[in-house]
């Protein structure tokens, strides 16, 4: 009755992209205040204050609690409590998540039990405003490289005197064993 079709067709031109991960985790017991930008995988399970622009997943445990007026990441997962406005292309609110606080998204997923109080806005496409990949921004590139072509035309001057025994070589002197 119902049947899979043995060849899967493609309905989203898009490619497949890889599984996310998380590279950084802020623990139970600690409290930061601050901000987390950059690329990666975040999880919060501690306590979260100040801004959080992220190209990558921000994960906020069970144990986790995010106070930031806006949150910025590709995709967001709340199993903790997040206080603040969420941008994001995927919104996962679990069953024990708690937001307070407007979305912007793309798709947004929750389970039985979750809380969210706010508005949420679908959108077709969500811009970040994250700042550009450092590896992808062409002024960078040409600074590393005019860096690397003033290294090589630096040089050392070299002492004419003969090398002395330095501290390390005088104190093994000193130390031989008694035979």
């Amino acid at each position: 009755m119902f049947k899979r079709n043995a060849t899967p067709t493609e309905t989203n031109s898009q490619p497949v992209q890889a599984v996310e991960r998380i590279t950084s985790v802020l623990g139970s017991g600690v409290i930061w205040h601050g901000s987390v930008n950059g690329s990666g995988g975040v999880r919060i399970e501690g306590a979260f204050e100040g801004e959080i622009a992220l190209r990558g997943m921000l994960v906020v445990g069970e144990t986790g609690r995010v106070t930031c007026p806006n949150v910025r990441a590709n995709t967001v997962i709340v199993a903790g409590a997040v206080r603040g406005n969420i941008t994001t292309q995927k919104l996962e609110i679990r069953a024990s998540g708690r937001v307070w606080g407007d979305v912007v998204t793309t798709a947004f997923v929750t389970e039985e039990g979750a809380f969210l109080r706010g508005q949420i806005r679908m959108e077709e496409t969500v811009e970040l405003d994250l700042e550009p990949a450092p590896e992808s921004t062409p002024s960078e590139a040409a600074q590393a490289e005019s860096i690397t072509q003033n290294s090589s035309q630096i040089s050392v001057p070299v002492p004419d005197s003969t090398p002395s025994m330095d501290s390390t070589q005088k104190l093994m002197r000193k130390k031989k064993p008694d035979a």
